[in-house]
This record gives structure tokens, C-alpha cells and sequence, in this order.
């Protein structure tokens, strides 16, 4: 069961989001309120358990009397303002971005992506296959998981989750600049010699799929993937004392991912090596 801490009352604030008026608690964001009046903001970046990076651009809302477009994952909510979530400048940007994106990356696993393109009216294919950024073969140098680079879009959230705000154990960094960077650990080695502990915590926030599991990216190479067929049951690790929740991904009866809530005021959806990879033993029936 997830329990919810109860914090301290905050004081609601009221502003116009597409003309319509909206209340959220102070200190929320724009995204915050977009999702609770049930609008659809495009989001990459952005992640629920990390501090806003303001990488991707794509939830770029207008705001009345803001020169510029703001990233609506960052933005906070303000008495009085008027947003626009849907006008033509918004919309273009969004596709512009998602254009680039997609034209340089492969987002064929990068959840809503596909929904997004069609949506904007993007055209990746217009900038032609000199456009990918890196076309280099996935990186496969342990059991655990994979780093896939040509799926890599530099949001950042797998640097800062290995870093400060999380793991604190600074395996994964970014090297080079402007066009040469890319997510790498120290002198580009496997990451068996890096400082790596694998958590799989920065697996458990890419947004694309560039690091995955070893047994998602195995079956989706067979093309046994199936994740509309996959059940999810949560349980508690047994391993130690701190209780951290699971949910078991299920797939014709075998553990396919570990993953745990982001809510959840243990874990925050991260686990350790253990928790997240350790399950073969479940499904030791021998």
C-alpha cells in the first residue's frame, strides 16, 4: 500500500488556462494544473520524481505578457495568469521540436511519441537520414541493462538521477559539447570498469528507451514485447529490512521488469540493484 504524507495546507490560486478558470495549490506548476483540468501537455523531460531540466522544450505553453514560450513543467502557476496551452505559436513550436527530435533520435519506443507526431502534424523526414545524430550499434556490456545512444535525446534525467538528487553515486555524466554531447560514463568505458552500481535508476526515468532492461531490450529484438499483455502485482522486497514496494511486470507468466511506485514514500521509484534485478529466483521452479 502507498501512503501519502500529509503536508501543510496550501493556499489555492486562480488563473486562466485556455480561457477557462483553473485552481491549484500554490507552488504547482502550470503542468500541474494542465494535467488536473485533464489537458494533454507533451512531456519528455519532465519527471515526477526529479527536479525540472528544461532539456526538451516540447510542453511549451504561451503565457499572456511573456515574451517567450515557457516550459510548462518549470513554469509556476501565478495569481491572475492567463495561459494558452493550444494556440498556433505553442503548437508550432511543439512541432518543430518533436520534428527535430525525431529526425535526429529513434523515439520508436519513447511512449506517446508516435500519438504526438501525428497530433502536430510533424514531418521528421523532412531533414532526410543525414539527420541522426549518432548511428552507433546499442551498447550490450553486462546482463542487467542496455544503453541504446541512437534512442538518447540528452534530457539529462539519468545524469541526475544517478547524481544528486538521487543515487549520489555520479557513474554517468555528460561528455564533449554542443553537437559531440552525449551521456557517457568516465572515458567512455563499459560499464563494468565505471563506478556504476546498477540501481537501474536511471533505466527506471529515461523517457525514450535509450537505457532498458536487458530482458525488454532481448525480447523486443525477438519481438515478443508486449506490454498491453503484461500484468503488474505489487509486492515488498524481501531482501532486507527497508521494505521498499514492487510491482512485478508480468508476461506469460514470468517477471519481465521490476519497477516501484513514484509515489511511494520509501522507494520514490527508485530501488537498488537487488530489488530491481534481482528476481530470478521467483521464477525458479525447479
Amino acid at each position: 500500500m502507498t501512503v501519502t504524507p500529509l503536508g501543510i495546507p496550501r493556499r489555492l490560486m486562480e488563473f486562466t488556462v485556455d480561457g477557462e478558470p483553473a485552481r491549484v495549490p500554490e507552488g504547482s506548476t502550470i503542468l500541474d494544473a494542465c494535467r488536473a483540468a485533464g489537458k494533454d501537455i507533451p512531456t519528455l523531460c519532465q519527471g515526477d520524481t526529479l527536479r525540472p531540466k528544461n532539456a526538451c522544450r516540447v510542453c511549451v505553453v504561451e503565457v499572456e505578457g511573456s515574451r517567450t514560450l515557457v516550459p510548462a513543467c518549470s513554469r509556476r502557476a501565478e495569481p491572475g495568469m492567463e495561459v494558452r496551452t493550444d494556440s498556433e505559436r505553442a503548437r508550432h513550436s511543439r512541432k518543430i521540436v518533436l520534428e527535430l527530435l525525431a529526425s535526429s533520435v529513434d523515439l520508436s519506443t519513447t511512449p506517446k511519441v508516435a500519438e504526438w507526431i501525428k497530433e502536430y502534424e510533424a514531418k521528421p523526414d523532412r531533414f532526410g537520414p543525414d539527420a541522426a545524430r549518432l548511428n552507433e550499434a546499442p551498447k550490450i556490456d553486462n546482463e542487467l541493462y542496455v544503453r541504446d545512444y541512437d534512442k538518447c535525446i540528452l534530457c539529462y534525467k539519468c545524469v541526475d538521477a544517478c547524481g544528486d538528487q538521487w543515487q549520489n553515486t555520479f557513474a554517468i555524466a555528460v561528455a564533449g559539447r554542443g553537437f559531440d554531447a552525449r551521456i557517457a560514463v568516465e572515458h567512455d568505458a563499459p560499464l563494468t570498469d565505471s563506478a556504476c552500481v546498477y540501481c537501474g535508476n536511471c533505466v527506471e526515468v529515461c523517457p525514450t528507451g535509450a537505457l532498458s532492461p536487458k530482458t525488454e531490450f532481448d525480447m523486443r529484438a525477438a519481438g515478443t514485447w508486449d506490454e498491453p499483455r503484461q500484468t503488474e502485482t505489487a509486492t515488498v522486497c524481501a531482501y532486507c529490512g527497508v521494505g521498499c514496494t514492487l510491482t512485478l511486470h508480468v508476461q506469460d507468466n514470468e517477471v519481465v521488469k521490476v519497477t516501484s511506485p513514484h509515489d511511494n514514500p520509501v522507494t520514490h521509484g527508485n530501488l537498488c540493484i537487488k530489488g530491481r534485478f534481482g528476481y530470478q529466483h521467483v521464477q525458479n521452479r525447479g
